[in-house]
C-alpha cells in the first residue's frame, strides 16, 4: 500500500468519525466549530470559514472563522457580506477551486490587515436543496487544493448540512416544548388561582394568595400588588422579601413608572434599577432590588392596579420575555379574582349599611309613634292638673314636670332627626340639609355659612336616587358632628352643589385640626369612606393647624349600586 493510499484511508476514517460525531451533536454552534476544524485538518488549509446566508439568501448574515487569532480578526475589521469571490458561490452554488483567489475576475482584493490568502476552495452547504451557507478554505499547506480535497470538503459539507438540520429541528422542538410547558404552567397557575380564591371572599386573603402565586410563577424574590384608589396607587399585598412597611404605601399615578404601566395598560421590564435605585425604588415600593417587571391588572378593559415583581430567575438578575407573558396572563386572572372579592365585600357592606339605615327608620318610627305620643299625653294630663286649684307645692312640682317633659320631647325630636330625618323622605335632600344646618346653628357652638345649590323636588323632573340623597346627607351630618365634638371651631362653611353628573360636598372649619392618617380607622371617618366608596365617589380629608376640609364628589347614577345604598 502506498503512502498516499494510506493517507487517504486515514482521512476517510477521520471523515467517517467526524460524520458520526456531527450527526449526534445537537448544539448548532458546536456543529459549526467542529466542521471548520475538521475541514482544516482533512485538507491542510491554514484558514477556514463558514458563511451563513440571510433569509433572502442574498448575502451573508453570519460569518465564523477558524485559524484566525483575535488580534488578526480585530485588524480585519468588518466581516465580509458575500461580495466578490464569495458572492460567486452564493450565485452559482457549485464548488469553486482557485490556485490564486486574487486572480479571479470577481476578486475585490483584501482589506488592510487581512492575512495573505492565495489558494482557495469553496463549497456550498445545501439543506433540502436550498443553499444554507458556504464553507471556505484558504492557504493549503504545500500548494494548491486537490480533487481529493474538494471531494472530502463536499462530503463534509453534506455531513454538516445533515447535522445542522438535526440541530435546527432539535432547537425548534425544544422551543416548542418550552412553549408548551410555559402554556401548561400558565394554565396550572390560572387553575390554582381559580381554585384558591374560589372559596375565598375576603379581599385581604385573595390578595395574599395572588401575591404568593404570582411571585412563585416568575420565581421573583418579591412581589407587590398596587391597587388603584382615585388618583393614587396603594400597596394592598406583598410576598417574598418585600418589606412589610410597603403595605399601605401610597404613590401618585401621574409621573410614576407604575402609573405609566397602569395608564398605558402595557407591561414594562426594567433590567437594571441601579442607575435610579433611590427614587424609582421608592416609587415601586421596595429598595435594594436589581430588576423589576411591572404588569397591569386588567378587568373588563379597566386597569384596577399593577403587579410589580422584583429580581426574577434563580440568580435574581432579571426577567425574560416568557416571564413577562406569564405574569401578564396571570394578572388578568388576578384582577378578576380581586374584582369578584371586592364585589362580594361591597355587597356585604352595602347590605350592612342598608340594614343599619332600615333599623334607624324603625327606631325613628317607634319613637315618634309611641314614645313621643306617650309623653305628649302626659304633658296634656299634667297641664290639665295645673288648671285646678291645689296646694302650692303641687302646682310647682307639676310645672317642673311639664318643663322636663317638654325638654325630653325636644331631645327625642333631635334623636329622631339624627336617626332618619322625616324631611329627607318627605321633602327631599335640600330641606333635610337646611334642617340639619339650622339645628347646629341653634346649638350655638359655631356659626355656619352655607351654600346649597340643590334643586327641590318641585324644581326637577325626578328626585335624586334615595341612596345618593342618604349618602350626601350622612356625609354632611358626620362632618358637622365631628366639628361639634372635636374641632373647637368658631366658623364652619358648608357647601353642597349639584352639577352635571355629580354632587359636590365641602365642609370646612377653622378648628384645631387633626392627623387624618392617624385616625383614619375611626368609626366616623371609616363610615364616611365606606359610604363614598359604595356610591362610586371620591372622598378627601385634609387637616392642619388652620382647620379641616372634607371634600367629596358623588356621581349621579340610577344604577343598582347607588340605588341599593339606603
Amino acid at each position: 500500500m502506498s503512502v498516499d493510499a494510506g493517507s487517504e484511508q486515514v482521512r476517510l476514517r477521520r471523515l467517517l468519525d467526524v460524520g458520526r460525531a456531527l450527526t449526534s451533536e445537537l448544539d448548532q454552534r458546536v456543529v459549526l466549530e467542529l466542521v471548520l476544524e475538521t475541514a482544516r485538518q482533512l485538507t491542510g488549509a491554514r484558514y477556514a470559514a463558514l458563511g451563513v446566508l440571510d433569509e433572502q439568501r442574498g448575502e451573508l448574515a453570519r460569518f465564523m472563522t477558524a485559524g484566525v487569532d483575535e488580534e488578526t480578526r480585530r485588524r480585519i475589521g468588518e466581516l465580509p457580506r458575500g461580495r466578490g469571490v464569495l458572492g460567486v458561490l452564493i450565485e452559482h452554488q457549485q464548488p469553486l477551486r482557485l490556485a490564486d483567489v486574487s486572480e479571479h475576475p470577481s476578486s475585490y482584493g483584501f482589506p488592510a490587515g487581512h492575512p495573505v490568502m492565495r489558494s482557495f476552495l469553496g463549497v456550498p452547504v445545501l439543506i433540502h436543496g436550498q443553499v444554507w451557507g458556504n464553507l471556505y478554505l484558504t492557504e493549503k499547506a504545500g500548494g494548491q487544493f486537490t480533487d481529493a480535497d474538494e471531494e472530502v470538503t463536499v462530503i463534509l459539507a453534506q455531513w454538516a448540512a445533515i447535522a445542522i438540520e438535526n440541530a435546527r429541528l432539535y432547537e425548534l422542538s425544544e422551543r416548542r416544548r418550552e412553549a408548551s410547558e410555559r402554556a401548561s404552567r400558565g394554565l396550572r397557575v390560572s387553575r390554582d388561582v381559580a381554585v384558591a380564591v374560589g372559596g375565598e371572599v375576603a379581599v385581604d386573603r385573595v390578595l395574599e394568595l395572588i401575591a404568593k402565586r404570582g411571585r412563585a410563577l416568575v420565581d421573583a424574590r418579591s412581589l407587590l400588588i398596587w391597587l388603584r384608589e382615585g388618583e393614587q396607587l396603594v400597596v394592598a399585598a406583598s410576598a417574598g422579601h418585600a418589606a412589610r412597611d410597603a403595605l399601605g404605601a401610597r404613590s401618585p399615578i401621574a409621573g410614576t413608572v407604575s402609573g405609566q404601566v397602569l395608564e398605558s395598560r402595557r407591561p414594562k421590564r426594567i433590567a437594571d434599577l441601579s442607575p435610579h435605585r433611590g427614587p424609582l425604588g421608592e416609587q415601586l415600593g421596595i429598595a435594594g432590588a436589581e430588576s423589576a417587571l411591572i404588569v397591569p391588572m386588567l378587568h373588563r378593559g379597566e386597569a384596577a392596579g399593577v403587579l410589580v415583581a422584583f429580581d426574577g430567575g434563580a440568580d435574581g438578575k432579571g426577567f425574560s420575555d416568557d416571564d413577562e407573558q406569564l405574569l401578564q396572563t396571570f394578572a388578568v386572572s388576578a384582577a378578576t379574582a380581586v374584582a369578584l372579592a371586592q364585589s362580594v365585600q361591597a355587597d356585604r357592606l352595602r347590605g350592612a349599611v342598608a340594614a343599619a339605615d332600615a333599623e334607624r327608620r324603625r327606631w325613628a318610627r317607634e319613637l315618634h309613634d309611641e314614645t313621643l305620643q306617650g309623653l305628649g299625653a302626659l304633658r296634656v294630663l299634667l297641664s290639665g292638673t295645673l288648671r285646678h286649684d291645689g296646694l302650692p307645692h303641687t302646682r310647682e312640682s307639676v310645672r317642673q314636670a311639664v318643663a322636663h317633659v317638654e325638654r325630653e320631647i325636644e331631645n327625642l325630636r333631635a334623636i329622631i332627626a339624627e336617626l332618619r330625618p322625616a324631611s329627607l323622605d318627605e321633602l327631599g335632600l335640600r330641606a333635610a340639609l337646611e334642617s340639619l344646618l339650622e339645628r347646629h346653628r341653634d346649638r350655638g357652638q359655631f356659626s355656619i355659612e352655607s351654600e346649597l345649590s340643590i334643586p327641590t323636588p318641585k324644581e326637577r323632573d325626578a328626585r335624586l336616587d334615595p341612596g345618593l340623597e342618604s349618602t350626601v346627607y350622612r356625609l354632611v351630618q358626620e362632618a358637622l358632628n365631628n366639628v361639634a365634638k372635636h374641632a373647637g371651631a368658631t366658623t364652619v362653611r358648608a357647601r353642597v352643589r349639584e352639577s352635571v353628573g355629580d354632587v359636590e360636598i365641602e365642609v370646612q372649619d377653622d378648628g384645631a385640626g387633626f392627623d387624618a392618617h392617624a385616625v383614619s380607622r375611626g368609626f366616623g371617618l371609616a363610615g364616611m369612606r365606606e359610604r363614598t366608596s359604595l356610591a362610586g365617589g371620591e372622598l378627601s380629608i385634609t387637616s392642619g393647624e388652620r382647620g379641616t376640609l372634607v371634600k367629596a364628589s358623588l356621581p349621579i347614577s340610577t344604577g343598582p349600586q347607588a340605588a341599593s345604598v339606603q
